[in-house]
C-alpha cells in the first residue's frame, strides 16, 4: 500500500476593500502537516480584534481529527473576541467531521462563575500576588542558602576561590561606577548645603552647616545614594548577563561540564561588590563633604579653612564607620537580587528587560529598608 505524502498545511489572509479580512487555508490539515498553520493561526488571531473574517477552505485537502479541533479552537477563540466569520468552501466531509466533533471541544469563551463579583475577584487577585510572593521568597531563600554553602566550602578551600574574575568584577562594578558616584554624591552634598544654609542663615547660625553637611553625608546619604545608584547600574548589568547566558544556554553547559555556576558566576559576583561598594562609600564620603563645603564659601562665606577645622571637631569617626560597614550589607543584597532574577530569565529575550527591572526595583526597596533597619537599631543602642 503506498502512502500519499501531506502536503503542508498553510494559512494566508489579506483585507479586503471593504474591511473584511480573507483568511484562505489550503494543504492538508493532518497531525504530520499543522506546524506552521498552527503558527500562523495564532499570530492572527492576537492581532485580530472585532473584525469581519471570511474563512476559505476550498483548497483544503484532508483533514484528521487534530486539523479540526484546531480549526474549532480558533473559530471560537476568534469569536470571543467579538469576530463575525463566514466559513466558506467547505466539504462534505469536512462538515461531517465537524459536527462529530463540535461537542467534544471545549468552549469559548468561558462562563465566569456567578459568584465572580467585582469584589471577590479582588480579594481572588491579592490571593495569586500573595502567593506568587511567597514561591518567590522560597526561591530566593533557596538560592541564598546554596550560595551560602558555595561560599563556606570555598573559605575551607581557598584555592577555589577565583580570585581573577572578583578583581575582574571589582574593576566593572567599582571603578567604572566612580564617575557617576562621584557626580551624585557632589551634587547630593550641594542641595543638602544650599537647603540648610538658607535656613540656618535665618538663625545666623552659619558654623552649624559643617555639623549637618559632615554627619547627615557620611552616615546617611553617601551610603545609600551610592547603593542606589549601583542598584540601578551594577544590579541591572549582573540580571542581564547571567540572562543572556541563560538564553543561550551557557548556564545549561557549564552544568554538563561539570562546573557550578553558583560557584563560578554568582561567587565572584558578590564578594567583588561587598569589597568594592565600602570604598566607594569613603569615596563619596569626600567627594559630598567636598560639594558642602563649595556650597558653604560660596553661599555662607565659610573659609575652607574654618570648614575643615569645624569638620574635625564634630565628626566623630562613629559616624564615617558606621557609613561604611553598611556598605557589604547593601552590596550582599544587590549582588545577591541580580543573580536571583538573572537565573529565572526564561527562555526568550523580552524577559531579560522584566527581569532586570524588577531587579532594579528589588534590590532598591531592600537597600532602603535595610537602611532604615540599620537606623532604628542603632538609634535604640545610642550609636
Amino acid at each position: 500500500m503506498q502512502l500519499t505524502q501531506s502536503q503542508k498545511a498553510q494559512i494566508r489572509w489579506l483585507k479586503s476593500a471593504d474591511g473584511v479580512i480573507l483568511l484562505k487555508s489550503s494543504g492538508d490539515w493532518t497531525i504530520d502537516a499543522l506546524r506552521d498553520a498552527a503558527g500562523m493561526l495564532e499570530h492572527f488571531s492576537m492581532a485580530s480584534r472585532n473584525v469581519s473574517i471570511q474563512w476559505d477552505v476550498s483548497d483544503v485537502g484532508r483533514v484528521d481529527s487534530a486539523g479540526m479541533m484546531l480549526f474549532i479552537h480558533y473559530y471560537d477563540l476568534l469569536k470571543s473576541d467579538n469576530c463575525s466569520i463566514e466559513v466558506i468552501g467547505a466539504k462534505d466531509e469536512h462538515e461531517k467531521m465537524y459536527r462529530l466533533l463540535r461537542e467534544y471541544a471545549p468552549g469559548h469563551p468561558v462562563v465566569e462563575p456567578s459568584f465572580s463579583s467585582r469584589f471577590l475577584r479582588i480579594f481572588n487577585g491579592i490571593g495569586k500576588i500573595s502567593v506568587a510572593f511567597v514561591l518567590d521568597m522560597g526561591a530566593f531563600l533557596s538560592f541564598i542558602g546554596e550560595n551560602f554553602v558555595i561560599f563556606l566550602s570555598s573559605l575551607l578551600n581557598p584555592l577555589s576561590i577565583r580570585f581573577g574574575a572578583i578583581v575582574k568584577n571589582i574593576e566593572d562594578a567599582g571603578v567604572r561606577a566612580m564617575p557617576i558616584v562621584a557626580l551624585t554624591s557632589f551634587l547630593i552634598g550641594i542641595v543638602i548645603a544650599y537647603q540648610g544654609a538658607v535656613q540656618l542663615e535665618k538663625f545666623g547660625a552659619n558654623i552649624f552647616i559643617v555639623d549637618m553637611i559632615g554627619i547627615s553625608v557620611t552616615r546617611e546619604l553617601a551610603p545609600l545614594i551610592t547603593a542606589i545608584v549601583v542598584a540601578g547600574r551594577t544590579g541591572s548589568s549582573y540580571t542581564a548577563q547571567l540572562g543572556v547566558m541563560k538564553i543561550t544556554e551557557e548556564i545549561d553547559a557549564m552544568r554538563t561540564m561539570g562546573f557550578d555556576p553558583h560557584r563560578f558566576l554568582v561567587l565572584p559576583r558578590i564578594m567583588a561588590l561587598m569589597i568594592a561598594l565600602p570604598l566607594m562609600i569613603f569615596f563619596a564620603d569626600i567627594v559630598g563633604i567636598l560639594g558642602g563645603m563649595f556650597i558653604s564659601h560660596v553661599h555662607l562665606h565659610l573659609s575652607y579653612a574654618e570648614f575643615l577645622h569645624r569638620l574635625q571637631t564634630v565628626l566623630e569617626m562613629k559616624h564615617v564607620w558606621i557609613g561604611i560597614g553598611k556598605g557589604p550589607f547593601f552590596a550582599w543584597l544587590i549582588a545577591a537580587v541580580g543573580c536571583f532574577r538573572g537565573f529565572q530569565v526564561s527562555k526568550s529575550t523580552e524577559s531579560i528587560g522584566r527581569y532586570t527591572t524588577i531587579s532594579v526595583v528589588n534590590a532598591i526597596f531592600l537597600v532602603i529598608a535595610c537602611d532604615a533597619l540599620f537606623s532604628v537599631i542603632l538609634t535604640e543602642l545610642g550609636i
